[in-house]
């Protein structure tokens, strides 16, 4: 079914994410930790990832905290203004405009990170149910591991398997576009960083 959800009611909330997304938690914590600018050290990522590996575990977890906070505010907004409507993507919207936002900063030189905790603050929101699921798998491997990289790769390689078989199709879906996007923002990664060491190389 369509919604009849007014098109300037999308746009204040995708506005709204976006400018929540390009926030840069992640850049102003750091520089608390010892940090001037996560994209210049380590894999230049501007995230909890990197900020792990180059500032320690105990300074990394607020920047978790911010950039999953990222996602779940946006999505909550676009969830707040469904109410009343048949438009339940409305949250993926706000939660995807934020991840747009956090790897498109408007805010930081439109230099971000790639989106994945605040992916995983959208689907808290939009789909708490699967999420918990996730969250169960994800604890569950780290125990069998010991190692949270790990963990945290099944439980989203496993999110969408868990979604199609609560929510259906048509909410996977959409999960998978914004899985898709942060797809894109490695691969664009992993190519400057081959260009990168080719121009080094090149001399």
């Amino acid at each position: 079914m369509l919604s009849c959800m007014h098109p300037i009611v999308i746009f204040v909330v995708a506005a709204v994410g976006y400018l929540i997304g390009s926030i840069p938690a992640a850049n102003l914590l750091a520089r608390r930790g010892g940090s001037d600018d996560l994209r210049t050290v380590g894999d230049r990522n501007p995230g909890y990832w990197n900020a792990r590996t180059t500032l320690g575990r105990r300074a990394a977890v607020p920047i978790f905290i911010a950039d999953v906070a990222k996602g779940a505010l946006a999505a909550g907004l676009g969830v707040i203004a469904a109410q009343g409507t048949d438009a339940w993507w409305l949250g993926s919207v706000g939660g995807g405009a934020a991840m747009v936002g956090h790897a498109y900063p408007i805010f930081d030189h439109w230099r971000g990170g790639r989106s994945v905790l605040a992916f995983v603050g959208t689907v808290v929101v939009v789909a708490p149910i699967p999420a918990a699921i996730a969250t169960a798998v994800v604890v569950v491997v780290f125990i069998a591991t010991r190692r949270f990289d790990i963990a945290a790769r099944a439980g989203i390689a496993l999110f969408p398997v868990i979604q199609i078989l609560i929510e259906g199709p048509y909410r996977t879906a959409v999960t998978g576009v914004l899985m898709t996007f942060i797809g894109l923002r490695f691969g664009l990664a992993a190519l400057a960083d081959r260009n990168g060491r080719a121009r080094i190389a090149g001399g």
